[in-house]
């Protein structure tokens, strides 16, 4: 006798999210904003409408050179929401010259990328290239291999360490240069494609509480953008 499916039972067969869509940047007129297309390195998954980015300025062109990634913010407690950041899985030993991330986050790197390490204690440092990327012999976290050994004081997970891609020359090699108009997915791990997506560069007023990572620092890269209350003025 065929066996049939009971209905009910205690499985979800749909799984809810968040509604993330109606989210008003604008306070000023949005088609006189300054804006730009651009294209988004892959491996950052979902980036929320007012994310502040960065734009990857690597030397050399193999990597993802003159992409955009999300800007690295000013603080490193381990609470902020900060995507383009690879947290190390194991300190970094000053004499090695490799890395270790999870095998996901090393999706946000490629070869040819310049690669910078940072935590909450020791001053940034630029690793120099990346000359390969190692997601087999390890099953639990992958190998990032650079050309340039950190200074004598070790970057470790105690102290949030982590890498990310050269984007800036000031402000722990993250410098901001706008406002990510609408979400977009860039994608996750061996999947991830990147994506095509709309950059705010000034002339406009936005609602300052909906932007992420927006910081002092950030202000500043943009022409010392200026609040006012509940806004900000990028010009």
């Amino acid at each position: 006798m065929p066996r049939t499916l009971k209905r009910g039972g205690d499985t979800p067969h749909i799984l809810g999210s968040v509604q993330r869509d109606y989210k008003r940047l604008y306070y000023s007129e949005p088609s006189a904003a300054l804006k730009v297309p651009i294209t988004l390195q892959a491996g950052y998954d979902l980036l929320e409408s007012g994310t502040a980015l960065a734009k990857n300025i690597s030397a050399g062109s193999a990597g993802g050179k003159d992409q955009i990634v999300p800007y690295n913010p000013t603080v490193f407690d381990g609470t902020e929401n900060s995507p383009g950041r690879a947290y190390l899985v194991a300190d970094n030993a000053g004499s090695a010259y490799t890395v270790n991330v999870t095998i996901e986050d090393s999706y946000k790197f490629k070869v040819g990328d310049d690669l910078i390490i940072n935590d909450n204690n020791t001053a940034a440092e630029n690793l120099g290239v990346i000359t390969a990327i190692d997601r087999t012999t390890y099953r639990n976290y992958a190998v990032i291999t650079h050309t340039t050994v950190a200074g004598a004081t070790p970057f470790t997970t105690a102290r949030f360490g982590h890498v990310l891609v050269e984007a800036g020359t000031g402000n722990n090699y993250s410098d901001c240069v706008g406002i990510l108009e609408k979400s977009v997915n860039t994608g996750v791990g061996e999947n991830a494609k990147g994506a095509v997506a709309t950059l705010i560069l000034g002339n406009c007023v936005l609602y300052e509480g909906l932007l992420t990572n927006f910081d002092a620092a950030a202000k500043t890269d943009l022409s010392t953008a200026t609040s006012f209350g509940q806004f900000v003025y990028i010009r």
